[in-house]
């Protein structure tokens, strides 16, 4: 039977594992981001042994449990190079690793949606390099995939009960430590249970939404798009405000 006096007694202490959670799972994504980012330039990069060690780092990481490499950097790691890790650092460089090698597909996939054309203009029109990945390929291949992204944050929330088996003292763990002193388990665990639905089902409402407007959006411009207005058309704009931005 639900004990409402309990519930009280040790929502406080859920609550602040729910913000150690939130933490390291925003931290965690943050770290993704940049990872996934250079793992995909460095796949997509004409240095061969560069390409070969991205895509075998992104191989590796995705065929192994995220368990193994959480212990890894906890446990042995820091043996090899006689370093000390906390739990809360390894949580997040154990999630922004193992989740930077998905999202280095999603970016692949949004670098490659962007036309060719983009690319052999701005070569034509004697843009530089990083400036055309910085102000042109990036700012198109970024918008359509923040859905899927989105879904890969409500997936790493979710993973983060995997951090309790290095002591990290998330939601999960606490309940454990909960259950163990009372012996009571319906209360806690139920707690957990309505905490994750509670922020995730919104917010995978939320990125529903936003996916939906963002595909709007594609096929609004799509159509204001005419036919005649070629691959040079973007990168002629982004030209003309760069040279604005030197100019002023």
């Amino acid at each position: 039977m639900w004990d409402w006096n309990y519930t009280l007694d040790i929502l406080p202490g859920l609550v602040k594992a729910l913000w150690v959670t939130v933490i390291v799972t925003c931290c965690g994504f943050a770290a993704a981001c940049l990872g996934g980012l250079l793992l995909a330039l460095a796949s997509a990069s004409r240095m061969k042994l560069l390409s070969i060690l991205a895509k075998w780092l992104v191989a590796f990481v995705r065929n192994t449990p995220l368990l193994v490499q959480v212990f890894f950097l906890y446990y042995t790691l820091p043996k090899i190079m006689n370093i000390s890790l906390s739990a809360f650092t390894v949580g997040i460089i154990g999630l922004g690793l193992h989740y930077s090698t998905y999202l280095s597909e999603v970016y692949r996939s949004g670098i490659e949606a962007v036309p060719k054309g983009q690319r052999e203009a701005a070569v034509a029109l004697n843009f530089p390099k990083v400036q055309t990945w910085i102000t042109i390929i990036l700012p198109q291949a970024i918008p359509p995939i923040i859905p899927i992204m989105g879904n890969y944050l409500l997936v790493m929330f979710k993973e983060t009960p995997v951090l309790s088996a290095i002591t990290l003292v998330e939601l999960l763990l606490t309940a454990k430590n909960t259950v163990s002193e009372s012996y009571r388990v319906f209360e806690p665990y139920t707690i957990v249970g309505l905490m994750f639905l509670v922020i995730s089902y919104p917010a995978s409402l939320a990125f529903a939404k936003l996916e939906k407007r963002l595909n709007l959006q594609a096929g609004a411009s799509y159509k204001d798009s005419s036919p005649t207005s070629g691959s040079g058309t973007t990168v002629s704009k982004s030209m003309a405000a760069s040279k604005k931005e030197v100019g002023a």
